[in-house]
């Protein structure tokens, strides 16, 4: 028997389109590498046997009588998921960024396997970074991690294991796609609805199906009465992105929090309003007291039949109330909205993530991408993930990795989504903004890391 895409996969699949590609993308930078580039593609090559579904594609089956099948690709080729760029000198973080946000923009190519990852030169100082993409159908739990994941270590002096004889499977044909698809119909009869609904290509309904994704709309339900502001942040997406990053220091943060309260999450929530506040007011949008903006927070959570913490990321819905002009007012309002969250006795510790997961991030927030596809656009104005990162060096090659970025998909409709990771004493924000909608996105960025700075001295 093949292994089949869920339907939650599937509907990535179906429901992407150029305009929206839905890939979770991060950046690393690095120290110099030992070896440069050459090092880096080797390393890479080297780790996917960690990660055998980076040598599967998609699989269609005739007729789309089930969802598509993971294969092997006869024809993988790592040179062409492994790409080399560099940047102009002075190699200045906005000139990568420019790189990033033309690589974020491209879909991936749906006959190969979904990812891509380039090792990018010319940074000052000698550094490079590595930028990776992956379709969040490549992602569908714990056990199915990023790239970024497997490349780094504790250690500067891991050895890199020697490239496996890998020899792909071949590749079903159409005969036998069709005859699993019937086989898996008598053995599974309910299975037979889901494949009627992909063959009409409207998996809008079916994806409600899926446990976590339908426990968030109940979750959300009260939320969703009152149907979010609409405004810059909601509109038609074009096809280029935009890409910002904003840096905190963790003690600052933590500093914040043991004066007034709250949580780290709800101090960088507090801040991300803050910002969205000023920047509303700079772009001449009218913030009234009541003015607020939706963001839907994915939550790593552990269900009863879990035996994994962390295996499972939730939607729930927040307002961010933007009208309030005292900080200290947001961050209480704030707080209690996420206390509803922490106390109901599922969500998972960071501590407990890092400890499972190592470098959990770029699975994480590919996670909390798949948790936000299943709710309506029309729920939110935009989508927040917050991944905890271990607080000790990490290698890649032997190079320390300095910063990390995360880069989270648009959905459709919406202009702007932020990623934060906590990582050696810091946060680092990934803003992917829609570029003719949001194309000051780096004025939001400033204005985050000035919310931190005003609400720091404030403390101090």
């Amino acid at each position: 028997m093949t292994e089949r895409l869920s339907t939650l996969d599937a509907s990535f699949l179906y429901l992407e389109d150029d305009g929206a590609p839905l890939h979770v993308a991060g950046v690393l930078v690095l120290e110099p590498v030992a070896g440069g580039l050459d090092a880096l593609a080797d390393l890479v090559e080297a780790r996917l046997p960690l990660v055998p579904r980076y040598r599967q594609r998609i699989v269609q089956v005739p007729g789309r009588l089930a969802n598509p099948v993971w294969a092997d690709d006869p024809d993988f080729d790592v040179a062409y998921h492994v790409r080399r760029s560099a940047v102009p000198r002075p190699g200045t973080q906005q000139q990568l960024l420019d790189l990033v946000s033309r690589v974020t923009s491209r879909p991936l190519d749906r006959n190969r396997p979904l990812w891509e990852v380039y090792l990018v030169e010319g940074l000052a100082e000698g550094r490079v970074a590595v930028v990776t993409k992956t379709h969040p159908a490549l992602v569908d739990g714990l056990g199915a991690v990023d790239i970024a994941q497997v490349l780094l270590e504790p250690a500067p002096d891991v050895a890199v294991p020697p490239t496996d004889d890998w020899a792909p499977r071949r590749l079903p044909g159409r005969v036998e796609l069709v005859l699993d698809a019937f086989g898996e119909y008598v053995q599974r009869p309910a299975s037979a609805v889901e494949g009627a609904w992909s063959a009409v290509g409207d998996l809008r309904s079916t994806t409600a199906r899926v446990r976590g994704v339908a426990g968030g709309l109940v979750r959300a339900a009260q939320s969703a009465v009152v149907p979010p502001r609409h405004g810059p942040l909601n509109r038609t997406v074009g096809r280029q992105r935009r890409v910002a990053v904003a840096r905190a220091s963790l003690e600052d943060l933590r500093s914040i929090r043991k004066a007034h309260g709250g949580t780290v999450n709800d101090v960088l929530l507090t801040v991300l309003t803050g910002a969205m506040r000023d920047w509303l007011l700079s772009r001449g949008e009218p913030v009234l007291a009541s003015t607020a903006i939706r963001a839907l927070v994915p939550v790593s959570e552990q269900g009863e039949d879990q035996e994994l913490p962390g295996s499972s990321v939730s939607a729930h819905l927040v307002d961010l109330p933007v009208g309030e002009p005292n900080p200290w007012v947001r961050l209480a309002r704030l707080s209690y909205a996420m206390r509803g969250v922490t106390h109901s006795g599922r969500s998972v510790r960071a501590d407990t993530l890092i400890a499972l997961t190592g470098f959990a991030p770029p699975t994480l927030h590919a996670l909390g991408a798949r948790a936000a596809r299943g709710l309506s656009r029309r729920l939110f104005n935009l989508v927040v993930t917050n991944v905890p990162g271990p607080q000790v060096p990490l290698y890649a090659a032997g190079a320390r990795m300095l910063e990390v970025f995360p880069v989270v998909p648009l959905l459709g409709g919406q202009g702007l989504a932020v990623g934060m990771t906590s990582y050696d004493g810091h946060v680092y924000v990934g803003l992917n903004a829609d570029r003719d909608g949001v194309g000051d996105v780096d004025v939001l960025a400033d204005l985050v890391e000035q919310e931190v700075a005003a609400l720091t001295e404030s403390v101090r």
